[in-house]
């Protein structure tokens, strides 16, 4: 199977339904929305009935929302797409949840653990009507009475995926969540040396197989196809610099031998040196954590790093992308996984037939 590809919706649900026919039209696969400057349940709303593309919340931040409102949204949503809709949640950072959101925090894993176990627990007690019974650290559910149970959705459950970097958040999604979405400031030795083991180690521990889980990279991407658009889209290094200021990224860039570099680029961030800190994003820094280059080109270093991913969302951060330029990426992408399938396959079958032929 190709990789799908997955690229960003619209900040406001205003413009949100014209904008879904016109990646629908750049031959994308999905959208997403993520916490901006507006809601972003209502963007989805607006696509839903106008497209046939997947959808996908990235990252709906989990700890101030109620499971149950989780839950609410995800049916709705599920059922307006037709069973295209898969809900992703995420932890933020303390000082977000805490004084921006004004929500508690606790042990983020512990409590994201909770909070997919709960939304899929009332999910599923709509859908089969098993007894409602959640009784967590950070929430309990136990009341359901039919006045206010949809009943089973005709789509089936949506897919809760959980958004995720460190090992410890990794395992856990792997082994309670239907899906992960790697972060997007990752490279391919992270990706190989720490966050893969973390996955298989969750699999694992709950008995699952990789067909149990949707695996999404998510991956900075500047493209372009002349030496002008390339120039433009090197833009992207800011966001590079601005993730690489938060303390959390931090074994990202010690996986790499840059750890030294996080606090000055957290220094920097605080004094509002946004400048300062793209500068000290070097060429190699910024090659190895986005993916940079023309269309073919950033589709084969994609699959080279992402190829057993089941997902790729791209995000086009600080520049200008044209749909034309979308529509670009998504065919080179499509071309560059399946024929690395392809290949993948005819070896494995190629590997087959001589063991078949040894003698015994």
């Amino acid at each position: 199977m190709a990789l799908k590809l997955d690229v960003m919706l619209s900040n406001s649900v205003v413009d949100a339904a014209e904008r879904a026919r016109a990646l629908e039209r750049a031959g994308v696969d999905g959208v997403f929305s993520f916490e901006n400057s507006h809601d972003l349940f209502f963007p989805l709303v607006a696509a839903a009935p106008v497209c046939s593309l997947d959808l996908m919340t990235n990252v709906a931040i989990a700890f101030p929302r109620s499971p149950l409102h989780l839950a609410h949204a995800a049916y709705d949503l599920q059922l307006l797409s037709q069973g295209r809709f898969r809900l992703g949640l995420g932890s933020q950072v303390r000082a977000h949840v805490e004084k921006r959101y004004g929500a508690r925090w606790g042990r983020p894993v512990t409590q994201m653990r909770e909070w997919v176990q709960a939304t899929k627990a009332i999910l599923g007690s709509w859908q089969d009507g098993t007894r409602l019974d959640v009784r967590g650290e950070y929430t309990t559910h136990t009341l359901m009475t039919p006045a206010f149970n949809p009943g089973p959705n005709p789509y089936g459950v949506p897919k809760v995926l959980v958004g995720a970097l460190g090992p410890k958040m990794n395992q856990m999604a792997a082994e309670v969540a239907d899906g992960i979405l790697v972060m997007p400031f990752n490279s391919d030795r992270h990706m190989r040396e720490r966050t893969m083991p973390a996955i298989e180690a969750g699999l694992a521990a709950a008995g699952r197989s990789r067909a149990d889980l949707e695996i999404t990279a998510e991956v900075i991407v500047a493209v372009g196809r002349s030496e002008q658009e390339l120039a433009a889209a090197r833009a992207a290094r800011g966001l590079v610099g601005f993730y690489g200021s938060t303390p959390s990224y931090r074994p990202v860039l010690e996986v790499e031998g840059w750890g030294d570099l996080q606090p000055e680029l957290n220094a920097r961030s605080k004094r509002g040196d946004w400048a300062g800190m793209t500068e000290l994003v070097t060429d190699e820094m910024f090659e190895t954590i986005a993916v940079c280059g023309t269309p073919d080109q950033v589709a084969e270093e994609i699959v080279r790093r992402y190829g057993d991913c089941d997902r790729v969302c791209a995000y086009f951060p600080g520049y200008p992308v044209g749909d034309d330029l979308i529509g670009d990426v998504a065919r080179s992408l499509h071309a560059a996984s399946a024929k690395a399938d392809g290949q993948a396959s005819a070896s494995a079958s190629a590997s087959a037939s001589a063991s078949a032929t040894v003698p015994r």
